[in-house]
């Protein structure tokens, strides 16, 4: 089996700590006094996402990149209704995430896996 690129398992840890992260923050938001709402469970749904590509990354499953660039995408989408310097932000890490998980070694890594399957 062919060796995690260095970029594959960053991002990787990122997604899961970022994706945990604010699953764990946003948790708040069922504790009284706050009103429950909606929103939040799909917020929840989102951070879990995120954390699912992550620990997907590191297991070489290559629709875990595809996800992992889309939970980004999706992210620039939302920047788009605040400020310039988010989306900004955003759209740089979306574009440098799709460049280091589709690279010529990220393929190797995650091509390996498919042999397997």
């Amino acid at each position: 089996m062919n060796k995690r690129p260095l970029a594959v398992t960053i991002i990787g840890w990122v997604y899961i700590v970022t994706g945990a992260g604010g699953f764990i923050a946003h948790l708040l938001d069922f504790i009284p006094p706050h009103q429950f709402q909606y929103d939040s469970v799909l917020v929840e749904i989102v951070c879990l996402i995120g954390a699912v590509s992550g620990i997907y990354l590191l297991c070489a499953q290559n629709w875990a990149r595809w996800l992992a660039v889309a939970w980004m995408a999706y992210h620039v989408v939302l920047s788009i209704f605040h400020t310039i310097p988010q989306l900004a932000l955003h759209a740089v890490f979306c574009v440098l995430v799709a460049y280091f998980l589709f690279r010529r070694d990220a393929n190797s890594y995650f091509r390996a896996s498919m042999s397997y399957l």
